[in-house]
């Protein structure tokens, strides 16, 4: 490694350091803001009916009319950032070149993808909250997400494959491998898997916003390897948006993430994961919500099949181990575990194969 490549890579790491710090300030210091904003609107959780849902009912009874909509404090302190620091680049000197982690080749897509589903999911939780919508308690139809999952889905496979010319899968110890048209459906299934997996961890206090502080990491470790630095930057943006969401959002949370936050942050680390060509570690780096989805899908099948018999007392799964008994606190925590884990063996997979 020369001189000039290292002092380059200390400069870099500086950099996402820095801007992960001013992340989590600027979010801390946005909270109460957005807090008193959600509390005035009286902008309240609205609970799934319960005649299907009993388990779920009896277990989270209290938290009927909580704070939800707070997701918008980490995309907004993310995009919000990414704007204020490129006009800057654009109108002044110096410094603010040093900060702009907006990059056509790089960032645009990303950033794209979290204003996008960000809204999508801000519209169902204020239909929510206002009792709008056919689903339980008001809001989107889990048919009526999906389809919007697989338009956003459709629109980023598109571009991937038409106009960036993206057709290749990286397997790890072999390395990339053409598959041709089948990245489109591959680009599909890995955004709307990352969409609907957000959205069903979304459950606890502190849960979906802790496993996904551990994919964020993972994937700034990743972009940062493969010297894709402005992404590895707006990685460090949303951790340090993460971490200030985490510090009023541990149990007992004073508000909840929402829709408008696990869809974007679902589909934010599908499309970073496809970028950095890592859709194969995702299991790793985002193992618990494989794992929540996995047990919907078990739950549902199984009661379809098997003439309405459960696999699991309650899905998705970290339902199921409070319905055996664990605190809240300690499923969330014992999750985390599993993420910390299975993200530091993803990135061991991932810097031994290249």
């Amino acid at each position: 490694m020369t001189p000039i490549f290292h002092s380059l890579l200390l400069l870099q790491a500086e950099r996402v350091t820095i801007l992960t710090a001013v992340a989590f300030v600027v979010a801390l210091a946005v909270t109460p803001l957005w807090l008193k904003f959600l509390r005035h609107y009286h902008f309240g959780k609205q609970l799934r009916n319960g005649d299907d849902t009993p388990v779920f009912q009896s277990l989270h009874k209290n938290k009927e009319g909580a704070i939800t909509g707070a997701g918008v404090i980490v995309w907004s302190t993310v995009l919000g950032l990414a704007l204020i620091f490129d006009i800057g680049n654009h109108i002044f000197d110096g410094w603010w070149h040093y900060f702009s982690f907006v990059d056509r080749g790089e960032t645009y897509l990303p950033i794209a993808a979290m204003l996008i589903a960000a809204i999508l999911g801000l519209l169902d939780d204020w239909l929510g909250v206002l009792h709008i919508g056919g689903a339980n308690g008001g809001g989107l139809k889990v048919r009526h997400k999906s389809i919007m999952y697989l338009i956003a889905a459709a629109i980023g496979a598109w571009w991937f494959y038409f106009r960036l010319g993206w057709n290749t899968l990286d397997i790890p110890f072999i390395g990339d491998v053409t598959i041709g048209w089948w990245y489109l459906p591959l680009f599909i299934f890995i955004i709307f898997a990352s969409a609907f997996s957000a959205n069903e961890t979304d459950g606890l206090d502190g849960l979906l916003g802790g496993v996904s502080l551990f994919t964020f990491l993972a994937l700034v470790a990743v972009a940062f390897h493969l010297h894709l630095y402005n992404l590895a930057a707006f990685g460090g943006v949303t951790v340090g948006a993460l971490l200030a969401f985490l510090w009023y959002n541990i149990y007992p949370a004073k508000f909840i993430m929402g829709d408008t936050g696990s869809m974007a942050l679902g589909v934010t680390i599908g499309t970073i994961a496809m970028l950095t060509n890592t859709t194969l570690l995702l299991p790793f780096f985002a193992v618990i919500l494989v794992m929540e989805s996995l047990s919907v899908i078990i739950q549902v099948a199984s009661k379809k099949l098997r003439h309405g018999k459960k696999v699991f007392r309650s899905a998705p799964i970290h339902h199921h181990f409070e319905a055996l008994g664990w605190p809240e606190s300690q499923v969330t925590m014992r999750f985390w575990i599993i993420s910390a884990l299975f993200v530091g063996l993803g990135l061991v997979i991932f810097f031994l194969s290249h």
